[in-house]
């Protein structure tokens, strides 16, 4: 069989359809024509023959990151390592884009398959997250009063180095879509449009950003462990939540990335539905070779 590997266009969705994965009502064929059609996306397809046997792609977030992903295969042509094959090729595809400088993937923790095709192609696990969702934070609550929303981007531009670009902690960029920070996921015009709350005493901050992936979201992100030792922590979410709502005129949920200290510390009567974990994985652009 002739093996070829090429960007997909709107002319391959017939080939897309005809795949056998497995997966019903696959949104990658739902949203195919935006995947193929607009420049923060790519999608890539090995043929073998006249079949479309295996996709991988990628997305870019703030002009420097890539995130691989829509990873698929026809079950007709597995075992013959064909997605590892072609996610190595959409990796050096990515790399070859001069601003990229970072590339990585997310997989459930309990993938082990995924998680070693990842690893094998050398990414390495940067972070486990839950992508945690909600309507009501109530019963966290304890009857304190908000934090202070901070005007001044100078202060938020502190918060953030302080916090992500200085340590290079993993930043929750949007719903289910962190990276490593560095200074490029930090634009100043997206700050003016971020929350921010800061505790009275200025140790604490939380962060809190519009997102929208079908339905609405209030991006919650606070980096400590001490969730529940914050008094007015919740009810600041609670308001900016609500505040949300009334603007979008519909019900919208909360979504925070816990890490596992986090998830952890939540009491029983918790309402966030904390699926199981997700594991990021990363590369960075290879360093050029000396005299090259």
């Amino acid at each position: 069989m002739e093996k070829t590997i090429r960007v997909l266009s709107l002319e391959d969705l017939p080939y897309m359809k005809a795949m056998q994965t497995g997966i019903e009502d696959d949104y990658v064929t739902r949203i195919f024509e935006r995947l193929v059609t607009t420049d923060q996306n790519r999608l890539f397809g090995l043929f073998l023959d006249d079949h479309l046997a295996s996709v991988c792609g990628y997305s870019i977030f703030a002009k420097h990151y890539a995130m691989l992903g829509r990873i698929r295969s026809d079950i007709r042509y597995r075992g013959k390592d064909l997605a590892t094959m072609l996610t190595s090729q959409v990796m050096d595809e990515a790399f070859k884009l001069s601003d990229i400088h970072w590339v990585g993937a997310n997989t459930q923790e309990k993938n082990l398959p995924a998680r070693r095709v990842l690893e094998k192609l050398g990414l390495s696990p940067q972070a486990v997250i839950y992508g945690a969702t909600t309507k009501d934070v109530s019963q966290l609550e304890s009857g304190s009063a908000g934090w202070n929303e901070l005007s001044d981007v100078k202060r938020k531009k502190q918060w953030v180095h302080d916090l992500y670009v200085k340590t290079g902690a993993v930043f929750p960029y949007e719903c289910y879509y962190p990276f490593p920070a560095s200074p490029e996921l930090f634009a100043e015009d997206e700050l003016e449009t971020w929350s921010f709350f800061e505790n009275a005493d200025a140790t604490r901050v939380v962060i809190a950003k519009r997102d929208i992936k079908k339905y609405h979201y209030l991006h919650a992100i606070y980096p400590w462990e001490d969730l529940m030792d914050q008094p007015g922590l919740w009810e600041t979410i609670a308001s900016a939540h609500k505040k949300l709502c009334q603007e979008v005129q519909e019900d919208a949920l909360i979504w925070m990335d816990f890490t596992k200290e986090q998830a952890q510390s939540l009491p029983e009567n918790h309402q966030f539905d904390l699926p199981s974990p997700w594991m990021l994985y990363g590369t960075r652009r290879p360093k050029a070779e000396k005299g090259a």
